[in-house]
C-alpha cells in the first residue's frame, strides 16, 4: 500500500505526518521524495546506510562529424542546442535526457555521456526502512532520482509513505502517480485553503482518492476545514496545535517514538488511512 502524502507549501507539517505515521506502523517504508531539500532523515538518523549515485544521459557532440543540418537543433523543444558559428552547442541544464537528438542525427555525430544529478540513500531506522533523494544542487530537475526511489520499493503489500516535494509541479506528479491513497495536509488558514484546493486539484487530475490531515488546529475558526465540509473532501484526523509537538519537531526527534499521547494520535490517524483504502495494515502497540 502506498500513500502520498502532500501539501500546497512547505512549512505545512507534510513530513511530521510522514515521519510519523512510518514510525507508528510494525513496519513500513519510508521514501523522501522531497529531493531538493530532503529532510526525512534528520528524524530517522538511519543506520547501515547505501548509496547510489543517479545519472542522466547528456547529448555530446562530435563537431567533426557534423555536417550542420541542424535537426537535432529543430527536434529539441526545450531548446537544448544550438547552432552557432558552425557548431552544435549544448545546453546541459535544459536538457530533458530524451534521447531524441541521438536518435535523429543523420551523420551519428551526436553521441551520450553520463551526468551526475544526486544520489539515493537507503538505511533502517527501527521499523522502518528510509529511502532518501538528494538532488545535487544546481541541477534542474529531480524527476529522475524520484523515479529510482519509487522503483526501488518492493512489494505491494509493504505500507510506504511517500513524502511528496511541496506545491503540485512535475516532481509532485512523479511522486504520486503509482499512489494508492494520498493524504492531504493543511493548516487552518485561509492561505492554507489556497494551497489545500491546489494540491486537491492535482490529484482528482490523477483519480486518486484522498483525505486530508488538519495540522495546527486550535480551537476556534479553522477555514481548511470549512473548505473540507463544502466541498465534501474526507477528514482523516486533526493534530492539535501543541508547543511541545512542536520543539520535539524543531529538535528532529520523533514525537510517536518520545511521547505515548502522539502514538496514540498517529494510531488512530494511520487506522482512519488504511480504513480508506481497505488495508489490513498493522499499527505498533
Amino acid at each position: 500500500m502506498k500513500i502520498a502524502v502532500l501539501s500546497g507549501k512547505g512549512g505545512t507539517g507534510k513530513t511530521l505526518v510522514s515521519v510519523n505515521l512510518a514510525s507508528v506502523a510494525t513496519t513500513s517504508i519510508y521514501v523522501d521524495c522531497d529531493v531538493e531539500e530532503p529532510n526525512g532523515h534528520l528524524f530517522f538518523k538511519p543506520q547501515k546506510l547505501k548509496k547510489e549515485a543517479i545519472s542522466v544521459k547528456i547529448p555530446e557532440v562530435n563537431q567533426n562529424q557534423c555536417n550542420g543540418c541542424r535537426a537535432c537543433v529543430d527536434f529539441c523543444k526545450f531548446n537544448a542546442l544550438a547552432y552557432i558559428k558552425n557548431n552544435v552547442i549544448v545546453f546541459d541544464e535544459v536538457c530533458h535526457s530524451c534521447g531524441g537528438c541521438v536518435l535523429l542525427c543523420p551523420n551519428k555525430a551526436i553521441t551520450e555521456k553520463d551526468q551526475n544529478i544526486g544520489l539515493v540513500q537507503r538505511g533502517i531506522s527501527e521499523n522502518v526502512q528510509v529511502l532518501t533523494g538528494i538532488l545535487n544542487t544546481g541541477e534542474p530537475s529531480g524527476v529522475p532520482i524520484i523515479r529510482k526511489l519509487l522503483q526501488t520499493i518492493s512489494g505491494d503489500n509493504e505500507l510506504t509513505l511517500i513524502d511528496c516535494p511541496p506545491g503540485s509541479a512535475c516532481i509532485v506528479m512523479e511522486s504520486i502517480k503509482d499512489a494508492d491513497y494520498c493524504i492531504l495536509v493543511a493548516e487552518p488558514t485561509l492561505f492554507g485553503v489556497h494551497n489545500l484546493n491546489m494540491v486537491q486539484n492535482l490529484v482528482k487530475l490523477f483519480y486518486k482518492p484522498h483525505g486530508v490531515i488538519l495540522n495546527k488546529c486550535l480551537d476556534e475558526a479553522n477555514p481548511a476545514e470549512d473548505f473540507c465540509l463544502k466541498n465534501q473532501i474526507k477528514i482523516l484526523g486533526k493534530i492539535p496545535f501543541n508547543t511541545e509537538l512542536g520543539a520535539l519537531n524543531s529538535n528532529g526527534l520523533i514525537a510517536v517514538r518520545e511521547k505515548q499521547k502522539y502514538h496514540e494520535i498517529f494510531s488512530n490517524l494511520l487506522a482512519a488511512v488504511t480504513r480508506e483504502v481497505g488495508s489490513e495494515t498493522v499499527i505498533n502497540t
